[in-house]
């Protein structure tokens, strides 16, 4: 797993008086759990760019007057307006006991199903673990080299050492979905071939309707070949 350093300050006041004055200044008030007893400190805002807007997850060391601690974060609140960071949770890390922590998925390779017209679908951008510092690596790498449109990958299918998933194992990842440009595409297809049936079946309508005489055209006219009554006969 990648780390990051970061200094932190301890304060000397824990309190809703205390935090609204290091917001005032830019900074943002933190606290790690999980330890022996709960560390309540503060950091730069600008801090936070290096751990918080990027897909990775991140170790940090804290420098604390020269004690080191690491520590994952865990959980940050923002303001409901301007989205500045108000207050962030860390939980501390340690070597010998197994972590949870959320790592970020990475689809690898060219899905032949993408190439034909289908998009990725990426569902979890992230997969909650359970393991080791040591074991947990900076992503969880997905080939995809190999999905048509329709296929999809699960939890199921990852085969990775060391490592618990916390969420069900049936759970899909991410798939290969059908567009609606390739289904417009079929359906055109679809009528083009239905549409070439039917002239067909109009043409040989047509050619067996033109060979066949018309009705009664081969026949004499009734009475067109016998004499008028009474034509040879002479007048008294």
């Amino acid at each position: 797993m990648k780390t990051v350093s970061l200094s932190g300050s301890p304060r000397e006041n824990v309190g809703k008086k205390d935090a609204k004055a290091l917001r005032k200044k830019g900074m943002v008030p933190c606290v790690i759990y999980g330890g022996e007893k709960q560390l309540h400190f503060f950091l730069d805002e600008r801090d936070f760019a290096k751990i918080v807007y990027t897909p990775e997850t991140y170790l940090v060391k804290f420098n604390f007057e020269g004690d080191e601690v690491e520590a994952l974060l865990q959980d940050i609140q923002y303001h409901p307006v301007t989205d500045k960071i108000l207050h962030a949770d860390f939980l501390e890390a340690f070597t010998d006991k197994p972590l949870k922590v959320a790592i970020p998925v990475h689809p690898i390779g060219d899905s032949p199903g993408v190439i034909k017209g289908g998009s990725l679908n990426l569902i979890l951008r992230k997969l909650l673990v359970r393991g080791y510092v040591k074991d947990i690596p900076d992503g969880i790498d997905i080939d995809i080299s190999s999905l048509e449109i329709g296929d999809s990958v699960t939890i199921r299918d990852l085969k990775i050492k060391d490592l618990t998933f916390i969420d069900p194992l049936h759970t899909v990842i991410l798939s290969v979905k059908v567009t609606r440009m390739v289904v417009e595409v079929e359906e055109e297809e679809e009528e083009g071939e239905e549409g070439e049936e039917g002239e067909e079946g109009e043409g040989a309508a047509e050619g067996e309707g033109g060979e066949k005489p018309a009705e009664g055209g081969g026949k004499p006219a009734e009475g067109g070949g016998k004499p008028a009554e009474g034509g040879d006969k002479p007048a008294k």
